[in-house]
């Protein structure tokens, strides 16, 4: 039986409590992807009606990461009006987060069709705050409305004509289809102490090490995709090319920038590939769990004891997201993530709880400052440098090295750090995103 930990008025749940809300896999970036789980999740409701129109209302931070990044299935293609168009044609809700496994050659055509047509409209909502995606479809006489909130897979309302569908889809393959306490569930995670943090390592049972070697699978395989085909930028490519060359040496470093940089350009590119997500994203889940499996190559450990810091990462980035934001001004792929990878990877070789905190506070002070400008193939850049870094925190507080709290945001206590880094991402950069969505805009204009 699973440790359940007691914080004051609040429910408790578990760490296979986070497993099952926090980690899935997704096929392709989570934003548009939750763009097209929403449409099909409505289409379902009006077919074999003929799909005449779609409107979506988005948030800032699904429009802005949703912008310009491939899709799956599509060479290539992108656009929140294309995403939203096969989400109703070629995708399947019951998949959750890989909704367009099914996409097919025909669907592809059906809904470019679609936004040639202009029958596809985004509405931005600059206002408002958190994850947000209202979708109405029209076909013949009916209306099919879905509203997607607080998580990306998160079905709240599905409503045909006006009236809740009682056959709500089914949402992901790992998550319950009952409708789940949001808002409690964050405020525990808030509420989590390091110590608790640690004391969940012994809690994974077989079911859970299952899962996570699942997700380190998935990843992985994206990884080398990246590092076998010509993908996004090809930063790990250009990494490995560099090291054969005898240009750059490999070293733990540079194996977790590998690896993670590969995933990230496949991922980005649009490869066909899940990837496993955490906390609601796939880059964070590339972060949270491939600088870790590139150090084990280097330590004398077992798989499951790599198993068990891939869980630690994903409940400290799930944590820390619970902090910021699910969706931040913040690089959350960076600096939730890493230091999620970054608590693993000091774990794994042996540090004891005051190293881990010292290695995840080293993490937060250093990348702190990196923004979030959408997602792109860019992003393989910064989930390189956070790969790479998470494993320098961990290496310098194994020996030693300590910041202290008169460094920046840093405090005491890592829980006050984690608390001082929300207070910088929700309230401090409250006009980041919103000037990073005008500078895109403007672009998209020129």
């Amino acid at each position: 039986m699973l440790h359940v930990f007691e914080s004051d008025n609040l429910k408790t749940y578990s760490a296979k409590d986070i497993l099952q809300r926090e980690v899935t896999p997704a096929l392709g970036c989570t934003d548009p992807i939750a763009i097209a789980l929403s449409t099909a999740a409505a289409a379902r409701l009006v077919l074999p009606e003929t799909v005449e129109s779609i409107s979506v209302h988005v948030d800032p931070n699904i429009f802005k990461n949703g912008f310009s990044v491939p899709i799956p299935g599509t060479a290539g293609l992108s656009g929140l009006e294309l995403v939203a168009a096969l989400g109703a044609f070629g995708g399947d809700p019951g998949k959750g987060l890989e909704v367009l496994e099914t996409l097919t050659s025909e669907s592809l055509e059906k809904a470019v069709t679609l936004v040639k047509n202009n029958a596809v409209t985004i509405h931005l909502l600059r206002e408002h705050r958190g994850i947000h995606i209202q979708t109405q479809i029209r076909a013949g006489t009916h209306e099919a409305a879905c509203l997607i909130e607080h998580t990306h897979d998160n079905i709240v309302s599905l409503t045909l004509d006006g009236v809740e569908a009682a056959d709500r889809p089914v949402t992901s393959e790992n998550r319950p289809v009952e409708r789940f306490d949001r808002a409690n569930f964050d405020d525990w995670l808030r509420h989590l102490t390091l110590d608790e943090m640690l004391s969940m390592i012994d809690t994974f049972d077989d079911d859970d090490i299952e899962f996570i070697k699942k997700g380190v699978d998935l990843n992985c395989r994206l990884a080398e995709f990246g590092l076998s085909h010509k993908s996004g930028m090809g930063i790990g490519q250009t990494l490995q090319r560099l090291n054969d060359q005898g240009r750059i040496k490999m070293d733990m470093v540079l194996a977790a920038r590998i690896l993670t940089s590969a995933a990230a350009d496949a991922r980005m590119a649009g490869a066909g590939l899940p990837a496993m997500a955490s906390a609601g994203s796939g880059n964070h889940g590339l972060t949270a769990v491939l600088p870790i499996r590139a150090v084990r190559d280097y330590l004398i450990c077992n798989d499951k004891a790599m198993y068990q810091a891939v869980g630690l990462s994903h409940v400290l980035t799930s944590v820390v997201k619970s902090h910021t934001g699910r969706l931040a001004p913040i690089c959350g792929c960076s600096i939730a993530a890493g230091a999620g990878a970054a608590a693993g990877i000091t774990w794994l070789m042996g540090g004891d709880r005051n190293q881990i905190a010292a290695a995840v506070k080293h993490l937060i002070g250093d990348l702190s400052g990196m923004i979030c400008d959408g997602a792109k193939p860019g992003c393989a850049l910064k989930l390189s440098t956070a790969a790479g870094n998470a494993v320098q925190a961990s290496l310098l507080a194994l020996e030693g090295v300590t910041l202290t709290n008169s460094d920046g945001i840093l405090a005491d206590t890592l829980e006050q750090t984690i608390q001082n880094l929300g207070v910088l991402s929700t309230r401090g950069m409250s006009e980041t995103d919103a000037t990073i969505l005008d500078i895109m805009l403007n672009k998209e204009k020129k």
